[in-house]
């Protein structure tokens, strides 16, 4: 039994690997115990705040007199102006750094939102560093963490690890924000929501490590540590794969972004009930859950483009059953469908680049790849909405979802089944 250097607060665990041969370590990998860190991180930093904040909207206009599209603008803008920093800042940083940055700022901000006194200046400024913290909190370091403790059943940690989102996603509404509203109002609600997430900060002193070998440990099914991929900014941006994964995802993305904020209205348009969208949006969770676990078992026994592939397929062939969605049982199959897709959708981003450009080179990527993602899910959604303003019909917006899922899951087809020799 080996001791590393943090006996103090990580439990003694073995540095025998589990791999093919069947060697079986003496006790459970410490890289599961960094998969539930980051399970319990994205339920309360991208889970709960990111999905949790829209239930807050109409207090924003209510108590300031702000029009709609003035209170929701404040997450686009946020997303154009903040995230683009993420290439040139999280490369620079361990995982552990930019978790602990994050999380202070996303604690700021809702602590802020809840001491606004009308101010848009105050207001636009706070949505500037709550997607800061999302930036530095949300998916990618616990991508990189991942990525780096597992060569092996990489896939099914990334579907364990993005189970906490979901839960977050579920709870965020019904479970935190409203009965914090009712008890202690807005402003006690934001601000607990704000004051709550400082608690995972002993959580990831205590817990997390930027890679196994800290630990003395080699990766998940690994022989050797995993050895830094050659692939710097300029080497990406000359890369056909990163490109086609880029729009792939990009359009995907864009894709499920437009049909989550125009769901509600297109239904209400063919005259289903908010129950009813309700429902379909509870199938449509579920199965993201069911979802990600199953993508993410396939992902570590078949080539992670074909799974790739297959999800985003999944996004694009239900689109088609909204045309006919005011007949009996269309939501719910849609919602069925389309969440299966839709859970795996964003978790088998950073297994492929991994694939692709290394672990090493998965900061990198991401922080190109997520803030382009979240642009994505920003203007397609407005396009979504100009096209409905000048038809006066969903039709040309569901022919607009349609093309960008399929394009898409097209321009995955053109990536390597392999990571080319150049990354290496």
């Amino acid at each position: 039994m080996r001791k590393t250097p943090h006996t103090s607060i990580i439990p003694e665990f073995s540095s025998r690997q589990h791999d093919s041969a069947g060697e079986h370590m003496k006790r459970l990998f410490y890289g599961w115990w960094i998969v539930a860190a980051c399970a319990v991180i994205l339920l309360m930093t991208v889970g709960v705040p990111f999905y949790g904040m829209p239930f807050f909207y109409d207090y924003f206009q209510h108590d300031f007199g702000w029009s709609r599209d003035l209170v929701t603008s404040g997450i686009g803008i946020a997303t154009v102006l903040a995230l683009p920093l993420g290439g040139f800042i999280i490369p620079r940083f361990s995982p552990r750094r930019l978790l602990i940055a994050g999380i202070l700022l996303l604690s700021s901000s809702l602590v802020g939102f809840a001491s606004m006194r009308g101010s848009l200046v105050v207001y636009f400024v706070l949505w500037i560093l709550f997607m800061l913290g999302y930036l530095f909190a949300g998916p990618i370091p616990s991508q990189i963490l991942i990525s780096r403790w597992f060569a092996k059943r990489r896939g099914a940690a990334m579907a364990a690890a993005y189970l906490g989102l979901g839960i977050g996603g579920a709870i965020s509404q019904k479970y935190v924000a409203m009965p914090l509203i009712r008890t202690i109002g807005w402003r006690g609600a934001l601000f607990a929501m704000g004051s709550g997430l400082l608690l995972q900060i002993p959580l990831i002193l205590t817990i997390v490590r930027n890679s196994p070998e800290e630990c003395g440990l080699l990766p998940y099914g690994g022989r050797e540590p995993l050895k830094p991929a050659a692939t710097g900014l300029h080497d990406l941006l000359r890369a056909a794969p990163f490109w086609f994964l880029a729009f792939g995802s990009f359009a995907s993305i864009g894709s499920i972004g437009s049909v989550n904020q125009h769901m509600k209205l297109l239904f209400l348009d063919v005259g289903l009930t908010a129950e009813i969208t309700a429902d379909t949006t509870f199938i449509m969770l579920i199965s993201s859950l069911l979802g990600r676990l199953v993508m993410g078992w396939l992902a570590d026994r078949l080539p992670k483009k074909h799974v790739m592939i297959a999800a985003y397929l999944l996004v694009a062939l239900p689109l088609p059953l909204l045309f006919v969605a005011g007949r009996p049982g269309m939501p719910q199959l849609f919602g069925g469908l389309f969440g299966f897709g839709l859970g795996a959708d964003y978790m088998l981003i950073p297994l492929m680049a991994a694939d692709l450009f290394g672990t090493h080179s998965l900061a990198r990527v991401m922080s190109i790849l997520l803030p382009a993602d979240s642009i994505a899910q920003t203007v397609c959604p407005l396009i979504a909405g100009a096209l409905y303003a000048r038809a006066g019909s969903y039709e040309p917006v569901l022919l607009f979802m349609i093309v960008l899922a399929v394009s898409g899951a097209l321009a995955v087809c053109f990536l390597p089944a392999r990571s080319p020799q150049w990354v290496h």
